[in-house]
C-alpha cells in the first residue's frame, strides 16, 4: 500500500477518534472554549491537511490507483458529515445544514456512477464543488471553536471576538451551503444528457 492510500486510511480512523472524544468528559476551557472542542478541532485540522496531503503526493509519484480513487472522497464526506452532526448534536448548527449535504453527496454520488457505468468516465468536481469544500472546511474548523450557534450573530447581542469567530461561521458555512446547493444543480443538469431517452 503506498503512502497516499495509507493517509486517506488514517483519515478515516481518525473520525472514531472524533466521535470518542465527547464522551471522555474533558474538563477545563481555554479562552471560554472547551477542551473537548479544542482537541476536536485539532483533530479535525489534522484529518482535513491530510486530505490534501495525499491527493498531492499521489500525484507527484505517480500513485493514483483505483482504491485512493475510491477511498479518498468516502473518507472526506464520513469526516465532514460526522463533524457536521458533532456540532448539531451540542446545538451549535442546524440540522438542515447536514442534511442539504447528505442529499447532495446521494444525487452526485448516484449521478458519477452511472456516468462511469454508462460513459466510462469520471466527473471532475465543478468550481462550486470546489467552493464547497473549501468553505466547509475552514467553516467547520472554526465552528468548533465557536462558542455560540450558527446565526448567533443575528440576535444582536454578541461584540468582538466572539462576533467574529460567529460571523465567520456563518459566512462561510452558509456560503459553503449554496455551493453545495449550486454544485448539486450542476449534476442534476447533466442528468438530462445522461438518461436521454429513458425517462
Amino acid at each position: 500500500m503506498n503512502l497516499a492510500n495509507k493517509l486517506t486510511i488514517f483519515r478515516i480512523i481518525l473520525v472514531p477518534v472524533i466521535l470518542i472524544i465527547p464522551f471522555l468528559n474533558i474538563s477545563g476551557d481555554l479562552w471560554g472554549i472547551p477542551f473537548t472542542y479544542l482537541i476536536i478541532d485539532i483533530i479535525f485540522i489534522i484529518a482535513s491537511l491530510t486530505d490534501k496531503l495525499d491527493g498531492y503526493i499521489a500525484r507527484s509519484r505517480n500513485q493514483i490507483t483505483n482504491f485512493g480513487k475510491f477511498l479518498d472522497p468516502i473518507a472526506d464526506k464520513i469526516l465532514v458529515i460526522v463533524a457536521m452532526l458533532i456540532l448539531v448534536e451540542t446545538g451549535r448548527l442546524p440540522a438542515w445544514i447536514p442534511a442539504i449535504v447528505v442529499i447532495r453527496e446521494f444525487v452526485v454520488s448516484g449521478y458519477r456512477l452511472v456516468a462511469v457505468e454508462k460513459k466510462g468516465k469520471v466527473i471532475a468536481a465543478s468550481i462550486w464543488g470546489k467552493i464547497k469544500t473549501a468553505t466547509q472546511m475552514v467553516g467547520l474548523i472554526i465552528a468548533f471553536i465557536d462558542v455560540n450557534s450558527f446565526g448567533a450573530i443575528f440576535k444582536g447581542e454578541l461584540i468582538g471576538l466572539p462576533f467574529a469567530i460567529n460571523l465567520l461561521t456563518t459566512v462561510l458555512l452558509g456560503i459553503s451551503v449554496i455551493a453545495t446547493i449550486f454544485s448539486g444543480i450542476d449534476y442534476l443538469k447533466g442528468s438530462k444528457e445522461l438518461f436521454k431517452g429513458e425517462i
